[in-house]
């Protein structure tokens, strides 16, 4: 059987005009086209030859020896090479550009942009791109806690919080809390393994670990309050979005830094918000 978007090795059963016939046996029918530019030399009826199926700009199935970046059931990120109203166009090494339909689009995408996305067929038994990943990826790592890993944000729940895939294989989440910053879907960044849930699924952090983050929230604290004469209106009582309108950090964040702070002795913590000591 020829199975399209995937390597076949197939056999040369003729030659015409326009490139030679392939399948997988002589005696088998629905024979798919090998185009005359792409014959190797001195190749014969009977020759078995490795190719990739899928279809071509009349969505026959056809035959290529040139390499796609992706093939069925693989993940790989694409580049937007044009945008409609049905959906947009990718690159992905083929003289036919992948179709992302619009219903497997998450969010908006931009044209020069590169996007995570799978192959799949659809119902018409065309290739298609989706960005609607989920469950093509694993839950089988073996990462271990406080492990940095590099990854791709799939799709963002406000509610929620940004859904990654850690490696471009396998499925995370960064919570809501954790999900400090402007993010977009397609970004790639950088998280650490909080914990290896149960099922194998992988909750993340953009964040270090607690007393490595202090230094580093710390700082940003410091920065801010010599840019605002050396005073903040932000405490204990400060809700966690003015908190992480002012200084891009959690709550909790931002409570264990000017913890450490004033009993360092450079603060002053009061009713107000906080402020360097003279």
């Amino acid at each position: 059987m020829i199975n399209l978007g995937e390597y076949q090795e197939l056999i040369i059963k003729r030659f015409t005009s326009v490139g030679a016939y392939l399948n997988e046996e002589i005696e088998e029918d629905d024979d798919i086209l090998l185009p005359k530019a792409q014959i190797p030399k001195d190749a014969n009826v009977g020759d078995k030859i490795k190719v990739f199926v899928y279809n071509d700009s009349k969505d026959r199935v056809i035959a290529t020896i040139n390499r796609p970046k992706i093939t069925l059931g693989e993940l790989a990120h694409l580049m937007v090479v044009d945008t409609t109203k049905i959906g947009s166009f990718l690159d992905w090494g083929l003289e036919k550009d992948l179709f992302l339909p619009f219903a497997e689009t998450i969010g908006s995408v931009e044209k020069g942009k590169e996007y995570l996305v799978g192959l799949y067929i659809d119902k018409s038994n065309r290739l298609c791109a989706t960005m609607k990943i989920k469950d093509m990826l694993r839950a089988d790592s073996d990462f271990r806690e406080n492990k940095i890993a590099k990854g791709t944000i799939y799709s963002i729940n406000r509610d929620i919080g940004a859904f990654v895939a850690v490696e471009d294989k396998y499925d995370g989440l960064i919570q809501k809390k954790e999900l400090i910053g402007a993010y977009d879907v397609g970004d790639s960044i950088e998280v650490r393994i909080n914990k290896v849930l149960e099922d194998g699924k992988l909750d993340l952090s953009l964040r270090d670990r607690s007393y490595i983050q202090m230094d580093t929230d710390g700082k940003v604290i410091m920065k801010k309050l010599k840019e605002n004469g050396g005073s903040l209106p932000l405490g204990d009582k400060s809700s966690p979005d003015a908190i992480r309108k002012e200084l891009k950090m959690s709550k909790a964040g931002f409570k264990r830094a000017i913890g450490r702070l004033y009993k360092e002795g450079i603060i002053i913590i009061s009713d107000n918000g906080i402020k360097l000591k003279k």
